[in-house]
């Protein structure tokens, strides 16, 4: 089976640093797109960062500036580096990956990881 991991989050004070990590495992043929995602309380999931295959970036006007995402393909791996961090960043962060497990077309699909909580400090 997939399986997407977070790691990396945890508490820090505001102005503050983090990164954070998330690997994919298991039968793997091609990853489309992989990115962040976050939900603070009594607030929808939204988009942090995103990359696509091809070489494009998506990013929150919130985050723009302050938010780096990367990813090691030979590891199918991406990371989260967040600097000047803000209390309003507070959240749950869930790591997404849409991927095809064989060729065929119709085993592309979206998979989440279990999330990692990122708590900024005033």
């Amino acid at each position: 089976q997939v399986q997407l991991v977070e790691s990396g989050g945890g508490l820090v004070q505001a102005g503050g640093s983090l990164r954070l990590s998330c690997a994919a495992s298991g039968s793997i043929f091609r990853i489309n797109a992989m990115g962040w995602y976050r939900q603070a309380p009594g607030k929808q999931r939204e988009l942090v960062a995103n990359n696509i295959s091809g070489g494009s970036q998506d990013y929150a006007s919130s985050v723009k500036g302050r938010f780096t995402i990367s990813g090691d393909n030979a590891k199918n791996t991406v990371y989260l580096q967040m600097d000047s961090l803000k209390p309003e960043d507070t959240a749950v962060y869930y790591c997404s990956a849409i991927l095809a497990t064989t060729q065929a077309k119709e085993t592309m699909v979206r998979y989440w990881g279990q999330g990692t909580q990122v708590t900024v400090s005033s």
